[in-house]
């Protein structure tokens, strides 16, 4: 397992760069990191840590640091191991990755990994990313938009291709998110495709974005689609084999621990809800 070296950093990295929905990236690695250091944390992402640390910025605006964010990242992290486990050398493509530190946590829990990874995110966050994070030959990083369909020029099929796109999809408007599926679905056969959504009302009741704090509020999420929606996909967009709605990870204390994950599979609210998906291509 090789998961290169994190220089010290002696001065830390202005990040106030990041406008919009590229903001987003820092909202969520504050997340994850205050998680992490949680004397029972649920996730181990020292990286996530670090990069906090060297970060020069006010995460404190963004408000709670729940749970949410690093559970969503337990889910994907679990869907890209299983997946790896059964095709080893395959490449990981990260559409719009911000500042997630999956890389290391995957390469930390898979014995001998050998598995490849694309980075494609825009270029503020890629020069963020190129300056904070450690390389290695196993990873490519591309400056240019997941709508920039030329990314899917520089992805090597031959061993297997998962793609992420998580936290992406939503803030998209809705033709360019299906384009995007629909895209991936003619492009990679035999490949598969995680992403998430928020519950559909959210564009209903928050068509402006949701406040986090007095200070901030997250981008509007146009794009969603309920779990009936989103099983209909199989049979609406071609190349689509099979969709899968992906469970809650468990978390700490009762509620994250029992009763989220407990709602989270009943049929009653499934339409309602967020989801985890994952599609495989035929």
């Amino acid at each position: 397992m090789t998961t290169g070296s994190f220089d010290v950093v002696t001065d830390r990295i202005d990040a106030s760069a990041l406008q919009g929905v590229s903001e987003t990236a820092l909202l969520t690695l504050n997340g994850r990191a205050h998680q992490a250091r949680h004397p029972r944390a649920i996730i181990d992402d020292p990286m996530a840590i670090r990069l906090v640390d060297a970060i020069d910025f006010d995460f404190d605006k963004f408000g709670r640091k729940g749970q949410e964010m690093a559970l969503r990242s337990l889910a994907f992290d679990k869907a890209t191991a299983d997946y790896l486990a059964q095709h080893p050398r395959a490449t990981v493509v990260a559409l719009a990755e911000g500042l997630q530190t999956t890389f290391w946590r995957l390469d930390a829990r898979i014995p001998d990994a050998q598995f490849r990874w694309l980075t494609v995110d825009l270029e503020p966050i890629i020069e963020l990313r190129r300056r904070l994070l450690p390389g290695s030959p196993r990873i490519t990083t591309l400056a240019q938009s997941a709508l920039d369909y030329t990314w899917t020029d520089r992805v090597d099929t031959a061993e297997g291709v998962f793609i992420t796109a998580e936290g992406l999809l939503m803030y998209l408007p809705p033709d360019d998110a299906m384009g995007l599926i629909t895209n991936c679905a003619k492009r990679f056969p035999g490949a598969r495709m995680l992403f998430d959504l928020p519950p559909v009302l959210v564009k209903r009741f928050a068509p402006k974005g949701l406040r986090s704090s007095r200070s901030y509020r997250v981008p509007p999420m146009p794009f969603s689609l309920s779990a009936a929606e989103l099983a209909n996909l199989a049979g609406t967009v071609p190349g689509i084999r099979a969709v899968h709605d992906l469970p809650m990870p468990r978390g700490r204390g009762f509620f994250f621990e029992k009763v989220f994950p407990a709602v989270w599979r009943s049929k009653a609210v499934m339409n309602y809800r967020g989801a985890y998906t994952l599609l495989e291509f035929g």
